[in-house]
Formats: structure tokens, sequence, C-alpha cells
């Protein structure tokens, strides 16, 4: 099945009592250059955290927006893509029917998922809602990052296709063992033997199991170690 696909590329803006952030993005139309980096012209504010060859496009479903504008209608005018920073935005494409792994064909160029997207605090500056990354990561409603398995010449004009399916770890399934069960090993082996997961997450899935113990989130969250107490999620 082919999925026509916008796509959007942004360069990095300051946020008054956060850090710099290239968040926010502006669609591009016709040919476009895609590296093992991203897309030429598409820029990341804090590259150790932030893009690199497992991060390298950011895709978001558009049909999420309409949840986000029932559960946050005070925001509603914001939430259209790319709202969440995405550079791929489509229909028919969600966490649970792409997996961990999955190769679409993009024009000339193969991508693969290599991970959910970790909702981070720089949300919370752009939308203006305390505990949005909070909230995101809650709702499952993520996206998905990509590795570029060969790069080339594309056309914004050009769809999205499945080329091969790599594991059976749905990118919903990934991001409710990372973030929303209770330790358990078991789930993190099933996570770490889908094809094509990212540097990261296996690393991270590697030290639970070493350790025993969950990481604590609350600074990719919130920004600070501990989040303020009105700050949190339901209070």
């Amino acid at each position: 099945m082919r999925h026509p696909v916008i796509v959007f590329t942004g360069g990095v803006k300051e946020y008054a009592g956060s850090r710099p952030s290239a968040i926010a993005k502006l669609q591009v139309e016709g040919e476009l250059t895609l590296t093992e980096r991203g897309l030429a012209g598409d820029k990341q504010a804090e590259k150790v955290i932030h893009g690199g060859p497992d991060r390298a496009l950011c895709h978001y479903p558009r049909e999420h927006y309409a949840y986000w504008m029932q559960v946050l209608p005070e925001q509603a005018g914001l939430f259209y893509a790319p709202a969440f920073g995405e550079n791929l935005s489509t229909e028919g494409l969600t966490e649970r029917n792409v997996f961990i792994g999955d190769i679409f064909r993009w024009g000339e160029t193969l991508i693969q998922v290599t991970q959910p997207r970790s909702p981070c605090f720089k949300l919370n500056y752009h939308f203006q809602v305390a505990n949005m990354a909070e909230i995101m990561q809650a709702s499952g409603r993520v996206g998905w990052l990509y590795r570029v398995i060969a790069g080339g010449k594309v056309n914004a004009s050009e769809p999205l296709e499945l080329a091969s399916r790599n594991s059976d770890v749905s990118v919903f399934d990934a991001a409710a063992i990372a973030w929303h069960m209770p330790f358990d090993d078991d789930q993190y082996r099933r996570l770490m033997s889908a094809a094509g997961l990212s540097v990261s997450w296996m690393r991270t899935m590697q030290k639970r199991r070493d350790s025993g113990k969950i990481e604590n989130s609350a600074r990719r969250l919130w920004g600070s170690a501990t989040p303020a107490p009105d700050q949190r999620a339901g209070e």
C-alpha cells in the first residue's frame, strides 16, 4: 500500500525559559536530498539527544491531531502538522500498524523504523502545556523515528511504501514495554530482538536488565531531575 506523505524541515528556534529547539518546521515541496543524517536543510538544536543516524527522520500520524484537539481544546488551534516537529506526515500509518525494523521505500531511498519518538520537555514549552511530554508519552501517540538505509533524491510528492517487515514488535508495543510496564526482563529481551532497533534503545534495555531497575525519565520529560508537585499530570 502506498501512503502519500507531506514533508517538513526546519531550523533552530529559541524558546523562553528552555533551550533552543528545531521542533518548528515548514512544509517543503519538490526534489529533496536525503542522507544518513536526514533531509538537507533540516536542523537539530542538540545533536547529542536529537538527530544522528538512528534518528534521521521523525514521522507523526496526522490523524492523531483530532485526538489532541479533544484532549487539549484550549490549544486546539496549534494541533495541525507539523506541530510535533515531524518530518513526515501521513494518514493510515500509526504506532499500531508500523513495526520496529519496518523498511519503507520513498522514491529512490529506503528508510527503516528504529524506535518510538521519545517525548522530551521541549514539547512543554512549544505547546505551553506544563506536562505535554508526559501526556504525549502516556497517550501512546508518540510517532516514530527512522534511519536511512539508502539515501538519495526523493520528491515530496512521492509516497511511502512498505518494502519489508522485520519484527513482530509494533511501535505501540515498543513504547508500552519501555514506558508503561513494570520491570519485565522477558519483554526487554523481546524488544531487543527486534531487528533494526536503535542503538540507544538497545543500550537502555540492556542497562535495565543489568541493573534490575528502570531509569528515571524525569529529566527527559521535565528538564529537571524531579518535576514540581503542581506540574505532575493530573495534579
